[in-house]
């Protein structure tokens, strides 16, 4: 008997010390400790109010009953370990309370810290950060937003704490992997770095353009540190080219100099510039600095009318730029961070002295040749007025003019340049209006091709096309460069062609499209039909498909014009876009038009045409083919061409055909309902198919249209 008392002794008092530890932990400082322990308890609260089942024997907890001595041992142990258990749960439902509170004050806190830290004042932001986390130990975002404010103040081996606190709390945290992979990139921990990377593609693969950038980042600085160390060793070993960019940088570095003394010692460093390693000893010996910060030379950039000494600075500094960035993305990068470069490069490039506008050109189309090059410039420089300054090229020579377009080509394929546009598009729009506006006879073509290309690549963007939208500016000026060009169609016909090109994507937004602007451009595009070449045919075609539906009063002087048969002898030339636009374009029109019926049946006597992109498998063709098909059996007697053919058994298989685009289904079910009601015999076809319940199920697609 007194065995079974100190057994149950011990129970009680286990169950007493797991409790007390329950209350350490969470208590604890670990915030994932206190996490778990949290939660275990609410477990035991759980099971504390079920019933209790111990040695065979069901007791209930709050059940009286007269028992022998070593239950009533029993049962005082339940009720002491039942009030032990209600003390904790109140205890957690304080804690609890308190929590929903702490909550909200850390929020609040992690405000104020975000927006200390979009002004600049880091020190204030790691303050609030901080602050929240006194209030609520396991919140990650305030970890990783106090390890990127430590970031920003160098402060890399808090950042990594911070870092690890995050993870503790969520193990799966990509934010955490993100500033952590920063911090050792910045520690030179490269291998680490690119483990922290690397292990944001293992939880989240969508952020791989984001991770490859800051791979491509840790890449790059390795590369630099290896060649500063192969620099510096170099050096070491007193070789005459490296000693003497050391000197000539020394020289460079004193003040108030005469300038052609600054322009003679950067011709020569500039000639030094042959291999990584001068390239890199410019860098390590604070060459960037020493000509930027120089007061002699930044007054000869800032002058608006250069003498010839102060022409030839500018050209010398230029060049030597060229030469210490060729191959070397470390000291492109300096380059074009540095405060002073974004708006001096694009305003060198619009200046009017030619050789720096030629010098600054060349600096950017090196700068370019890499993706990273690229990024640089779209990151760093005044976009705005770079750009002004590339249009600006177009009345150069031929070589210049191209040169700067492909430049803006290049620039222009990169998303985030599709980002700026988009965001400062109001401010960009009137310097490509300006372009539209300009005399073809005496701008440089093929310039201009590239330039409409880059505009016509923009407006492809629905976000950037309903911008544009709303310039009624933009649109005028692309029909009135569209008359310019019209009176020699095949001396601007790259021009025309490009410029049809950005009136398609703009016909996309329809409210763009005014009925008069409408009217003006599908009367242009009319008279390009006559064209003998097949790229301005084609897209004549692709915008007249897209203005016809804007207004029956410009179909119907379409048809009067000859559209319908220009469309079939598209269609019986083949080609998928051409005949894409032509099928559409006489989709419209015999939608609307009797007459336009008329003359598909008159071209397309057995309807070959029709009947053969019925089995396409472009599901846009065959759409508009059905649709077109259905229109014309409202013409009396058309039918009847039909009869020998298997026209059944094909608008039948689209009917009931699992197409992505809903309209072939509704199409073919028209076209088909159409054709057994002019023709009894065809419903005959129908039943002995036994298409009716096909036919019905289609019309779903009719009374939700």
């Amino acid at each position: 008997m007194a065995d079974d008392q100190e057994e149950d002794l011990q129970k009680f008092l286990k169950k007493v010390d797991d409790i007390t530890s329950l209350i350490q932990e969470m208590n604890s400082d670990d915030p994932v400790a206190q996490q778990k322990a949290i939660l275990e308890t609410e477990k035991r609260l759980q099971l504390a109010e079920t019933v209790q089942e111990e040695d065979g024997c069901r007791t209930a907890l709050n059940k009286t009953t007269i028992s022998p001595p070593q239950a009533a041992v029993k049962k005082a142990d339940e009720i002491n370990a039942e009030t032990f258990l209600a003390s904790v749960e109140k205890d957690a439902k304080e804690r609890a309370k308190r929590r929903r509170e702490n909550k909200i004050l850390a929020d609040a806190l992690k405000e104020k810290g975000n927006n200390a830290f979009v002004k600049g004042d880091y020190e204030a932001a790691i303050q609030c950060y901080s602050e929240g986390l006194e209030k609520l130990k396991d919140m990650k975002v305030l970890y990783t937003n106090r390890a990127q404010a430590y970031i920003k103040i160098g402060e890399y081996q808090k950042a990594l704490v911070d870092c690890d606190w995050a993870l503790k709390c969520d193990e799966k945290c990509t934010k955490a992997y993100f500033h952590m992979g920063k911090a050792h990139l910045a520690l030179k921990n490269y291998s680490t770095s690119r483990e922290c990377f690397q292990k944001i593609l293992d939880i989240s693969p969508q952020l791989q353009t984001q991770v490859k950038d800051y791979l491509n980042q840790v890449d790059l600085r390795e590369k630099a540190e290896l060649q500063e160390k192969e620099a510096h060793e170099v050096l070491e070993s007193g070789k005459n080219t490296a000693v003497t960019t050391k000197n000539l940088l020394e020289n460079l570095a004193k003040p108030d100099q005469n300038p052609l003394f600054y322009a003679g010692g950067i011709e020569i460093l500039t000639e030094l510039m042959e291999d990584c390693t001068e390239r890199t000893l410019f860098r390590t010996h604070s060459g960037f600095s020493i000509i930027s910060e120089n007061e002699v030379i930044r007054r000869c950039f800032s002058t608006g009318a250069r003498d010839a000494v102060e022409e030839t600075v500018c050209v010398s500094v230029l060049r030597l730029w060229q030469a210490v960035c060729k191959e070397n993305e470390e000291n492109q990068r300096l380059l074009v961070m540095h405060p002073a470069t974004g708006s001096l490069l694009p305003a060198l490039l619009a200046c009017g002295v030619l050789a720096i506008r030629q010098q600054s050109l060349a600096l950017l189309l090196q700068l370019a040749q890499t993706e990273d090059g690229r990024g640089l410039i779209i990151s760093h420089l005044d976009l705005t007025q770079l750009l002004e300054a590339l249009v600006s090229f177009l009345d150069f020579s031929d070589k210049k003019a191209n040169s700067a377009m492909g430049l803006l080509t290049d620039l222009a394929l990169e998303e985030r340049f599709h980002v700026w546009f988009q965001a400062k598009l109001p401010d960009v729009l009137p310097v490509f209006t300006g372009v539209l506006k300009r005399d073809p006879k005496v701008t440089r073509s093929s310039a201009l091709c590239q330039c409409l290309a880059v505009v016509g690549n923009l407006s492809a963007k629905a976000a950037a096309r309903q911008q544009m939208a709303t310039s009624e500016e933009f649109g005028n000026a692309c029909l009135g460069l569209m008359v310019r060009c019209e009176e020699d169609v095949d001396l601007f016909r790259e021009v025309i062609y490009a410029l049809l090109g950005l009136m398609m994507n703009l016909c996309l937004q329809s409210t763009f499209v005014s009925e008069a602007w409408a009217a003006e451009v599908s009367r242009r595009c009319l008279s390009l039909l006559s064209s003998q070449d097949g790229g301005i045919l084609t897209r004549a075609a692709g915008v007249l498909s897209r203005t016809l539906p804007s207004s029956l009063k410009i179909t119907e002087e379409a048809v009067r014009a000859g559209v319908v048969k220009k469309m079939i002898k598209f269609l019986k030339a083949g080609g998928q876009t051409a005949s894409r636009y032509a099928m559409k374009t006489l989709a419209v029109c015999t939608s609307s038009f009797h007459e336009a019926r008329e003359e598909v049946i008159r071209l397309d006597k057995k309807f070959s045409i029709l009947m053969k992109l019925l089995s396409s498998e472009d599901e846009i063709l065959v759409g508009n083919a059905a649709l077109c098909l259905g229109n014309c059996m409202e013409v009396p007697q058309a039918s009847a061409a039909l009869l020998k053919t298997d026209i059944v058994q094909l608008l039948l298989k689209q009917a009931g055909n699992d197409s992505q685009k809903t309209a072939v289904q509704l199409n073919a079910g028209i076209a088909l309902g159409k054709l057994c009601t002019v023709e009894p015999r065809f419903a005959d076809q129908l039943r002995q198919l036994h298409g009716l319940e096909i036919l019905s199920s289609t019309t779903k697609y009719i009374s939700d249209s």
